[in-house]
């Protein structure tokens, strides 16, 4: 179980930190490696794709707890102490994929993010996503799609700024 710890918890890390604030991809990563230890014979080789799975429906359960924490504070009544300090981010200093990529859906970013950040290769994505090869490589392909024209329209706005100032 270390071996397994110590070869794939950045990874998990890094893909809980992408998805949530640090303290929240920290607890994913102990609860994704926890169910590990549980289920340490369901582990298959390579375990990446098995554990980032694990983390995303970990995430999922965060989101969903979440959920239902704001819901039963605005039912009492009661502000809540905490906000989440992501949403509030300005996306003025970050580079136009970053921001393109923050507009997509979470179903689009997945698919994009696996592969490019996460280093996996269609067939471990898909693992990752619960889904077949055939239906993730439809995911990426309409996401990547999505992203182009995210950046096409957001350098065609950046170009009607800039000749806006130029006049």
């Amino acid at each position: 179980m270390d071996a397994l710890y110590n070869a794939h918890a950045t990874e998990v890390y890094a893909f809980a930190a992408r998805r949530a604030s640090r303290s929240a991809a920290e607890d994913v990563v102990a609860e994704t490696f926890l169910i590990a230890w549980r289920r340490i014979d369901a582990v298959p080789e390579p375990a990446k794709p098995w554990l980032l799975a694990v983390a995303r429906r970990v995430l999922a359960n965060q989101r969903r707890a979440d959920g239902r924490r704001a819901a039963l504070t605005a039912r009492i009544g009661m502000s809540e102490r905490e906000g989440d300090t992501s949403a509030g981010r300005e996306r003025s200093d970050q580079p136009a994929v970053l921001a393109a990529l923050a507009d997509l859906s979470p179903r689009d970013r997945d698919a994009i993010t696996l592969i490019a950040w996460d280093g996996l290769r269609a067939e471990e994505a898909a693992t990752v996503l619960g889904c077949s090869r055939a239906t993730f490589y439809v995911r990426l392909h309409r996401a990547k799609k999505r992203l182009a024209e995210a950046l096409g329209n957001s350098d065609e706005h950046n170009n009607d700024e800039q000749e806006a100032e130029r006049s």
